[in-house]
């Protein structure tokens, strides 16, 4: 049991450390993820479309429209996109005029990367509680196994 939870909490360890140091890695690659994703919202294929209904529904809950650069990730597909139409026209600080409509002008992007930052202390301390918990274990059952050593 000692060593079972002592592997748990290496890997646990070794999992933050390389998470904090891997951290531009991480960002890197996820901007390139978007920027493929971009890709896909100006492309008519099958694959892409899905793809393109998956964004509207994430567009309509978060009011953003785009990944990175707003509208303009769209190219030719805006016409099929109702999702990025701004219903507070009045509304200067959500809304912009593009192409002859009002629509969102936050980028989803910014929306997904906001809810990940803000999630990570969430997860950072469930990750450290659960670090003191196992070491409590460590403790416990070295304690129980000195113990059956004496008898």
């Amino acid at each position: 049991f000692f060593i079972g939870l002592l592997l748990i909490l290496i890997l646990q360890v070794t999992g933050g450390i390389l998470g904090a140091v891997y951290r531009s890695q991480i960002e890197t690659s996820f901007s390139k993820t978007l920027q493929e994703s971009v890709n896909s919202l100006q492309s008519t294929t099958e694959e892409s479309k899905v793809f393109q209904e998956k964004l509207q529904k994430f567009q309509t809950t978060n009011q953003c429209c785009g990944l990175l650069n707003g509208p303009s990730d769209w190219g030719k597909n805006i016409g099929n996109s109702k999702t990025c139409e701004c219903e507070l026209k009045s509304s200067s600080d959500l809304c912009t005029y593009y192409q002859g409509r009002y629509v969102y002008k936050n980028p989803c992007g910014d929306v997904i990367i906001n809810y990940l930052k803000d999630h990570l202390l969430i997860i950072m301390g469930i990750a450290f509680g659960l670090a003191v918990i196992e070491i409590l274990g460590l403790g416990f059952s070295m304690s129980l196994y000195c113990q059956i050593g004496r008898k």
